[in-house]
């Protein structure tokens, strides 16, 4: 699926109550446009519910302040003129997301309609601390946006995925396993200051789960995503289309959940504990048993995308290796439908794409041990979004910041104090 050709992700829209502010109707308006949700003055008048003066009055506000475009319509049989098309102002504000792995980072820059304009992908090494890897995200941001504008659309804000568990609200990693160096420091903080806008930090499946669950149909959700890589992840989305990240953001943090089976209680995790699925079938144990049984010299792999390659081709011992994996993930899997009973499953990372056998794999554990009520309407498949699931997420997660009730406000206030932007590039 090239970037041109993503699906727009629908945005949440908050739920209005009798004589609520400004603030939040347009919030609302906006975020029924940015989603393509809503079309033209017609759509919005029946999907927010409103009074037809209340949304003209709004809206031409938000016209006026230059946060959303309205345009000729398509043309269309029959008689009458066809309604004026409204899109969010391309001028208006960019947003920008990095999906940083353990051992890469992917990028992207959007307008506020989600339209992605631009997007990359670098090397990063975690284990140089966050400094040298802000610094080199930062740098990459930087091109991106200079080669998707021109430097008069303003940056709005930066949605961080990291590999581990996150403080959300504090925009900091949490004792993060596989990020030495990284505990309690302030990402959120040390980014704001260097864009000078908003940035907010969040777990990395969290962001692909968010992704993933706002193209799909909202028949698929809830929904929980399980990302296999150098660690295991998970995450997930309520019902209605929101990231459930529990009390501290610890929700979804499966890669430490026990497994008995195969001998894996007696298997020491990086996290000091025993059992741990992460700690028996993460990509990195698998690489790690593959390259103690390669004899030639030089021969040893580097990364999943090593271990991705041999799968797809067929190599017999890492399919013997994902094979003993996926029945250690399919057991923690089957243990969370009971838990949290998700329409869909979705499966991301690298080994994912490369073939079926991770995936027939945890099919075949998840229908044995889960009961019939809990799999009866599952649907369990890779993900929809491949390795742009991160960036699609955090991109909704950025815009719809910027499109909260007070971001709205605050981003028709300084359009108003600007003179108009002169565009994107070409």
């Amino acid at each position: 699926m090239s970037t041109s050709t993503l699906p727009r992700a629908r945005l949440s829209v908050p739920t209005l109550r009798f004589r609520d502010g400004g603030g939040l109707l347009y919030s609302t308006l906006a975020r029924l446009i940015a989603s393509g949700t809503a079309v033209h003055r017609a759509d919005l008048v029946e999907r927010a519910g409103l009074a037809r003066s209340t949304v003209t009055r709004h809206l031409d506000a938000l016209i006026e302040a230059g946060v959303v475009a309205e345009g000729p319509g398509a043309a269309r049989a029959g008689r009458g003129r066809p309604p004026q098309l409204l899109t969010l102002n391309p001028r208006a504000g960019l947003v920008a997301a990095a999906d940083i792995g353990a051992r890469d980072a992917r990028l992207a820059v959007a307008d506020l309609s989600q339209n992605p304009l631009a997007d990359g992908h670098i090397a990063v090494d975690l284990a140089q601390g966050p400094e040298a890897v802000l610094g080199e995200v930062e740098t990459a941001l930087r091109e991106l946006l200079a080669s998707a504008a021109d430097g008069s659309v303003p940056l709005c804000a930066v949605s961080v995925g990291l590999p581990g568990p996150v403080d959300h609200a504090a925009g900091a990693p949490v004792r993060p396993p596989i990020m030495p160096g990284w505990d309690g420091y302030p990402v959120g903080d040390a980014l704001a200051e260097r864009f000078g806008c908003a940035v907010l930090v969040d777990n990395d499946v969290n962001l692909m789960a968010l992704g993933e669950a706002r193209s799909l149909p909202e028949d698929q959700l809830p929904l929980l995503f399980v990302k296999v890589s150098t660690g295991i992840g998970g995450g997930l989305v309520s019902a209605d289309g929101e990231l459930h990240r529990g009390a501290d953001g610890a929700a979804g943090d499966i890669g430490h959940l026990p497994v008995i089976s195969g001998g894996a209680s007696k298997v020491v995790c990086r996290c000091g504990k025993s059992g741990c699925v992460e700690a028996v079938a993460s990509a990195a144990v698998m690489i790690r048993h593959l390259n103690a049984a390669r004899e030639e010299p030089g021969s040893e792999l580097s990364g999943t995308g090593d271990l991705a390659r041999l799968v797809a081709h067929g190599d017999p011992e890492a399919l013997r290796v994902v094979r003993a994996g996926a029945e250690r993930i399919g057991e923690v899997v089957a243990l969370l439908l009971h838990v949290y009973n998700p329409a869909r499953v979705v499966l991301g990372g690298a080994l994912a794409g490369a073939g079926d056998e991770l995936l027939a794999g945890v099919r075949s554990v998840v229908y044995r041990q889960a009961l019939p009520l809990a799999t009866r309407r599952l649907v369990l498949e890779p993900s929809v979004l491949g390795e742009r699931a991160g960036w699609v997420g955090g991109t909704v997660l950025a815009v719809e910041h910027v499109l909260s009730p007070d971001g709205v406000v605050d981003l028709m206030a300084r359009r108003q104090e600007v003179p108009q932007a002169t565009g994107l590039r070409p």
